[in-house]
């Protein structure tokens, strides 16, 4: 350990001399109440450290201490179910010590050092394993199974290993590596925030995440180990849709990143989290979630630790084989800490006042996503999907934060704060939405729900289109001027808007819908759609069609069991018919 001394003091930012042998990323501890740092720039032997507490009474002349090793996460079971400040400091454990005010300086292990895990081998003496195999497993919650994992850059062959309780530092296994070396190996690994974890392979993005929620499934996919943005306004409901993806996405692990977040929303999660019932299991939907909690009246410089904190941790489950889903939200809160140390550290400034590296940081953040093949000897799985909430000053998303993210993912859930006051949720516009990862996902949907289903959404969004163009008209010259295939157009186009893309969060029946059911729900209004014209074609008048009993069960369509949909769905299709048919013979014999 080298040590310095603090020169300057400049809120989060501390410059200290005297710091030649420490390096860039290094951790320190500052000041006599051993503060955490971060050194994120180095000039000779002066340094400038970002420190992740408040500041307040460091001053000239005391000392910094370098620890020598980087920002690292601790990997072990004991994660899930766990809430962490910006630098994976438990807060539960922070509050057993020093009550509801995070003392200063607070030295807490991330995982506990006492609890036994009890462990069950899946190899045996004499086995040869390589970096990643998988030597055992824990029951970490009734959800999740912890794979305990060679350490990266170990290999050998297994000259003992373990069964029974242990604590993650206990060794349970011990390698001979093949330059004679033995290798004790324990549950617990480090692994540095800023550096990617390693895999084999990156695979095409072409499976979706299934969420349940049909204005993202059917007009806005995501692929498992895609990265997406959801940009909006104060009020928009980017928190419920965050929570939703939370609840309903078919993930196995969900990392919630509260980045800077008011106070309030992030007590909101913690208390909700909780509470809320994972789907698929019964159980808490914590008992498969990490919360990062590093909310707006924490120290600045801990928003861009929450960070790589949140998206280490989720590379981690990744690498075991799970299908992981990081929510950051948000990310705009984590580039306006980046513009404050940088004018802190005198950088020339880019555009707004963001520095010139905003768009690379934000990049490299959202490319640790992606589907991959694991290290290891096996052939092992695992996705990381990587969801980012922006906060645009009012709305705006010409701003830079908006703009740079729309330039690295591939999907853009444009939240629209006129939907959200007319309480259309999931607040997102359909107009200005898109997904690059359709072409991708269109074979999987062929193959796996329906070879109508893209076909459908296509003629659903031009629906949409169609209406934004008559609307205009309408509201130049009335809709008595449209003609009757154009009032139909509008009337259709209502139906995918208000009874479609519409959901109730808190319906158990609309909450989640299932992709069979939304495939059929909009084969059901396309249907509406081509009857309406049959009709309209042999002389009906438009107020008849409008009128039809089948379209008002259309409506309620949405709320029907998510078991036994396909009942109701042919019973509103036969009186759809049924009704048509009637219309036109009653015209015909006129």
């Amino acid at each position: 350990m080298t040590s310095g001394k603090i020169i300057k003091v400049s809120g989060p930012l501390i410059v200290a001399e005297g710091l030649s042998h420490a390096n860039m990323y290094d951790v320190v501890r500052v000041g006599n109440d051993r503060l955490i740092g971060e050194i994120i720039e180095m000039r000779g032997d002066r340094a400038s450290i970002q420190v992740y507490e408040e500041t307040a009474g460091i001053g000239f002349g005391d000392e910094v201490i370098t620890t020598g090793a980087p920002l690292s996460v601790e990997l072990a079971p004991g994660l899930i179910e766990n809430i962490y400040d910006g630098i994976q400091r438990p807060l539960e454990k922070i509050r057993e010590i020093s009550g509801s005010n995070i003392k200063r300086g607070i030295d807490v292990a991330s995982v506990d050092r006492d609890r036994k895990w009890d462990f069950t081998p899946q190899k045996a003496v004499g086995d040869k394993v390589t970096s990643g195999d998988i030597i055992g497993t824990v029951p970490e919650t009734v959800i999740v199974e912890h794979r305990v994992m060679v350490p990266h850059g170990v290999s050998g062959e297994i000259i003992e290993i373990k069964e029974g309780s242990f604590t993650v530092e206990e060794t349970i296994c011990r390698i001979k590596t093949e330059k004679g070396d033995i290798k004790e190996v324990a549950m617990l690994q480090k692994w540095p925030v800023r550096v990617g974890r390693p895999y084999k392979e990156k695979m095409p993005p072409d499976v979706p995440m299934i969420t349940g929620q049909r204005v993202i499934d059917t007009m806005f996919p995501i692929a498992k180990g895609g990265a997406a943005a959801v940009p909006g306004p104060f009020g928009s409901g980017k928190t419920v849709v965050q929570h939703q993806l939370a609840k309903w996405s078919d993930v196995d692990i969900v990392v919630y990143i509260g980045c800077g977040e008011r106070g309030n929303e992030m007590t909101d999660v913690l208390r909700e989290f909780p509470e809320l019932s994972d789907p698929k299991t019964g159980e808490s939907l914590m008992k498969r979630t990490v919360l990062i909690a590093n909310t707006s009246d924490m120290p600045v410089a801990a928003r861009e630790a929450s960070i790589y904190t949140g998206i280490t941790i989720a590379e981690y489950y990744r690498d075991m084989g799970y299908d992981v889903a990081v929510i950051a939200d948000s990310t705009s809160r984590w580039a306006e800490a980046l513009r404050e140390m940088s004018g802190r550290l005198e950088e020339m400034p880019g555009e707004e006042g963001y520095p010139a590296y905003l768009a690379s940081r934000l990049a490299q953040f959202y490319e640790r996503a992606g589907r991959i093949y694991a290290v290891c000897g096996e052939e092992r799985r695992g996705s990381l999907t990587a969801i980012g909430a922006v906060s645009p000053p009012g709305g705006d998303i010409s701003e830079p934060v908006a703009q740079a993210t729309l330039r690295i993912v591939k999907v853009f859930w444009g939240l629209d704060s006129s939907l959200a006051y007319r309480r259309h949720f999931p607040a997102i516009n359909w107009l200005n939405s898109y997904s690059l990862y359709l072409d991708r996902l269109s074979g999987w949907f062929d193959e796996n729900v329906s070879r109508e289903f893209m076909k459908n959404r296509s003629e659903a969004m031009n629906l949409l289109q169609l209406e934004a163009e008559l609307q205009e008209i309408v509201r130049l010259v009335g809709i008595d001027a449209l003609s009757a295939d154009d009032r139909l157009t509008l009337e259709t186009a209502q139906i995918v808007r208000e009874d479609f893309l519409q959901q109730n969060a808190f319906s158990d029946t609309d909450s989640y819908t299932p992709l069979e059911k939304q495939a059929r729900l909009m084969k059901l209004v396309l249907n509406y759609y081509a009857n309406g014209k049959r009709a309209l074609a042999a002389g009906v008048n438009p107020s008849d069609v409008f009128g039809m009993s089948a379209r008002e069960k259309i409506g309620r369509a949405k709320d029907a069991p998510n078991d036994s949909y396909n009942t109701v769905y042919d019973e509103i299709e036969a009186l759809m018919e049924s009704e048509t048919d009637k219309l036109i013979s009653a015209k015909e014999g006129m």
